[in-house]
């Protein structure tokens, strides 16, 4: 049993599109929170005013409002914790940097960009630390009139948290046990930055997670070489004992290759990495989405649970709530998660033929209408259960059963090749009159009549029901011959026929 309530957060930076490998994160905390009752919290990372993005938050809560991942409280939700965008939460940071420089566990350095460049430059593999540290312009080297006077002249600034040097740190991490780094490999990463008097990710997370209570940090394996200095910054603030737990989850890994995956792989590949389609603001380019591709949320949800963890049993297909039944941090892998773009529409086909018919006419219908065609939903809904099987995507049903609802003008020429014959005009001539005497035109009533004409004559069914099929589709696709005349009815067979036979005998 867990000692305390599960809080999780998702907190993205708005810096633009949301990359798929953070909805997986968004998505593995989600189930841990719901599985164990907890909170899901949604934070907004801004500290970083250069890089922010106008549209990109919206963008981010409507990609998880379409893909049914749910939060408890942040912004635009509210909850008791709040602010819960960090631009917002500036006096309260001022606060906690200012208690660790007064217990001389950070400290202001006023180092230039030119003059930290020139110290790499003079330095190989410089890092601001414990052997460095006393040879720059800082707090620990000026005294404090010079400090005091370079803050009254408006110098800027930058606090860097003061590592000492030589100690081994321990991370209990959920995935990949106990992780030990010595603090020597540390930098003295900066906390704040005077220019715009916000924090770095490094304080603000410390600061917001302890604050709002969080319990488990999930968040991505990059992120595991700030664990060390997060688990400093705890200590120093004394906060040691309402620690979160850490899991770092595994990368998404290129689907060929080595290395992580990136909006380049999509455009290389042919697949999205977005969960929505981006127009960039910045530069105008415009990046493929799942829900633009025609990929159903529950389909991506499924095949996104499946990158870096398992349920322990062979079963693919879950619903979200079997996701929150069966997901178990233990269960995740330490390795990078190959990305199968192909394993995606796979899933994709599963979720079409599951989902009910009706709701995938509805999906279909305004590709009927780019078409100009306007049929009776139920017309709709007969074609879907026909036809569905054959696709991975709504989008691509045109494709297959358009011959439903327009007649042909074209015909396929290696069909007509192949299937039309000598006697084809002929027989089907003889076939639309067959067809004009039945009154019953039901499916089964149908192929009985045609059948027996046809034994009758002692024709050849393939040539028969090949250049039928020419004559009704266009081409030799489509299903059952007599699903078709039976769905288009007497009338309208009987017109495909007389203009196939006019145009190709």
């Amino acid at each position: 049993m867990l000692e305390r309530k599960v809080r999780v957060r998702f907190a993205p930076s708005p810096t633009g599109a949301l990359h798929i490998g953070g909805v997986r994160t968004a998505l593995y905390n989600y189930l841990f929170a719901r599985q164990h009752g907890g909170d899901l919290i949604f934070r907004i990372e801004d500290t970083d005013s250069n890089r922010f993005v106008p549209g990109a938050e919206e963008y981010i809560l409507e990609s998880f409002n379409w893909l049914g991942i749910k939060f408890d409280e942040g912004v635009s939700f509210g909850g008791d914790f709040g602010p819960y965008r960090q631009s917002e939460r500036k006096q309260i940071y001022n606060k906690y940097v200012q208690l660790l420089i007064e217990k001389r566990s950070a400290y202001l350095a006023f180092d230039t960009p030119d003059e930290l460049e020139a110290k790499r430059a003079e330095v190989s593999n410089f890092q601001y630390d414990a052997s460095t540290r006393m040879d720059m312009i800082n707090s620990l080297t000026l005294s404090d009139e010079q400090v005091e006077a370079f803050i009254a002249e408006g110098r800027q600034y930058v606090v860097r948290y003061k590592v000492k040097p030589d100690e081994d740190v321990h991370v209990h991490d959920l995935i990949r046990g106990e992780v030990v780094i010595n603090s020597s490999v540390l930098d003295d990463k900066v906390l704040y930055k005077s220019v715009d008097q916000l924090p770095t990710y490094h304080l603000a997370n410390i600061v917001d997670d302890h604050l709002m209570e969080i319990s488990h940090v999930i968040r991505g394996e990059e992120w595991l070489p700030s664990a060390p200095l997060h688990v400093l910054l705890y200590r120093a603030f004394g906060w040691e004992d309402s620690m979160p737990l850490f899991a770092h989850l595994p990368l998404l890994l290129k689907p060929e290759g080595n290395g992580k995956l990136s909006k380049r792989d999509g455009d290389r590949l042919g697949f999205p990495v977005f969960p929505l389609q981006w127009n960039d603001p910045k530069t105008g380019e415009i990046s493929s989405g799942y829900r633009e591709e025609g990929y159903l949320p529950e389909a991506v949800i499924n095949f996104l649970a499946l990158l870096g963890w398992n349920p322990g049993n062979e079963k693919e297909i879950m619903s979200m709530q079997e996701l929150i039944d069966l997901f178990d941090l233990a269960r995740c892998s330490k390795a990078g998660a190959k990305f199968d773009y192909k394993k995606a529409m796979w899933f994709n086909h599963q979720y079409i033929q599951q989902k009910d018919n009706k709701a995938i006419a509805q999906l279909f219908i305004p590709i009927l209408k780019e078409h100009r065609v306007e049929v009776p939903f139920e017309k709709v809904v007969m074609v879907i259960d026909m036809m569905k099987e054959r696709v991975s995507f709504v989008k691509e049903l045109w494709e297959v059963c358009g011959f439903f609802f327009i007649a042909p003008t074209e015909y396929d020429e290696k069909t007509i090749k192949k299937r039309w014959k000598e006697d084809s005009a002929k027989c089907l001539t003889e076939l639309a009159g067959v067809l004009a005497d039945i009154d019953d035109f039901s499916i089964e009533n149908q192929e009985k009549v045609v059948m027996d004409w046809i034994e009758e004559k002692e024709y050849h069914t393939g040539n028969i029901m090949n250049a039928f099929r020419l004559a009704l589709v266009g081409e030799g696709k489509g299903p059952h011959m007599f699903d078709i005349s039976w769905f288009l009815g007497k009338e309208e067979t009987l017109s495909r026929i007389k203009r196939a036979v006019e145009i190709l005998k």
